[in-house]
């Protein structure tokens, strides 16, 4: 898979770079709903509980595909480390950390998929798609410390902000492992169905515990601009991005999946400043072009399947000719 041509491909970066904006811009919205109107796991169980309802009523007007017993079993798995530990941990997470210190960690996530690519799909390390995941680490973490460097406020810890990045880190691995050890099942079936299901194993198990969270709240102080906000991360990250992630797992591999991750902290900064929060400055540029060319090295970088063709292709080419007897064969040009 080259990652780089054909309608598939194109579809696959659309999605992600569609998904990795949505999940940008919901960072801010969901430190703004949290915990001032509803609590982490509050919003854990309207995540989860909102896109149940999202992917069994889309699944209505698609044709409805059969998936076998071992397949749900795999799906089930799928669902804890795509959606449980992944969704949970980081909302929880963003509670205690500051939305610059999450930005942080989620920059670290392509580096966890690179070599988790190598230990469950075989994919090599190459040198430029090595190049390519420092290139973006180096422009996330640049446009990140930027709002240091500029007194931005947005840069001071969060409360037990330790707490708040062990909670992303383990959320961005549990990612990690899901779009590398469940690429190959998720690939074999439509978004939907993929989604219907992941979603439903998800509410069977966090929803019991969640509960009491949510009948805690108290949703008459909750103003409109706070349901437009909850709604906007429980339709439009979580929704609208996990129906397009399986399209990109489709057609792409894993590592440039997760190196699309830096689009989010330039995200965040754009919206800050259409919004007149925040201005553009020779930093801000830099760490653009720096995460760009990271994307762009790491889809030039050769997969598995190429790698293996072209060495393929060299040992036939050098062959010696076989002789059949007593005389030299000679090779078809």
């Amino acid at each position: 898979m080259s990652d780089t041509k054909g309608p598939g491909a194109l579809r696959g970066h659309v999605a992600i770079l569609a998904t990795n904006i949505i999940f940008g811009l919901n960072i801010p919205i969901s430190k703004i709903t949290m915990p001032d109107y509803v609590p982490s796991l509050g919003m854990a169980f309207f995540r989860t509980t909102g896109a149940l309802l999202f992917f069994w009523l889309v699944s209505l007007f698609v044709k409805w595909e059969k998936v076998p017993l071992r397949d749900l079993g795999g799906l089930a798995l799928a669902a804890i480390f795509g959606i449980l530990l992944n969704q949970m941990l980081f909302v929880m997470g963003l509670e205690f950390a500051s939305p610059v210190e999450a930005a942080i960690v989620v920059t670290f996530t392509p580096i966890l998929t690179m070599m988790l690519s190598a230990l469950f799909l075989r994919e090599p390390i190459t040198w430029l798609k090595a190049i390519g995941v420092f290139l973006g680490l180096s422009g996330a973490i640049l446009m990140i410390a930027g709002k240091y460097w500029f007194g931005d406020a947005e840069g001071q810890a969060g409360q037990n902000s330790v707490l708040g990045i062990v909670l992303c880190v383990v959320s961005g691995l549990s990612y990690a492992i899901y779009l590398t050890a469940f690429r190959n099942l998720i690939a074999k079936y439509k978004p939907v169905t993929v989604m219907r299901w992941m979603f439903l194993f998800s509410a069977i198990f966090s929803v019991p515990f969640l509960m009491k969270t949510v009948l805690s709240i108290d949703y008459e102080r909750i103003p409109l601009s706070g349901y437009l906000m909850l709604a906007y991360t429980v339709f439009g990250a979580t929704g609208v991005t996990y129906l397009l992630i399986p399209v990109a797992q489709k057609n792409l591999r894993p590592t440039v999946l997760s190196v699309y991750n830096y689009v989010q902290p330039i995200t965040a900064s754009v919206l800050a400043l259409i919004l007149g929060q925040d201005g553009y400055n020779w930093i801000k540029i830099a760490a653009t072009v720096l995460v760009f060319v990271g994307v762009f090295c790491v889809t030039r970088s050769k997969s598995r399947q190429q790698l293996e063709m072209e060495s393929h292709a060299r040992r036939v080419r050098h062959w010696p000719s076989v002789s059949v007897a007593g005389k030299p064969r000679q090779r078809k040009r």
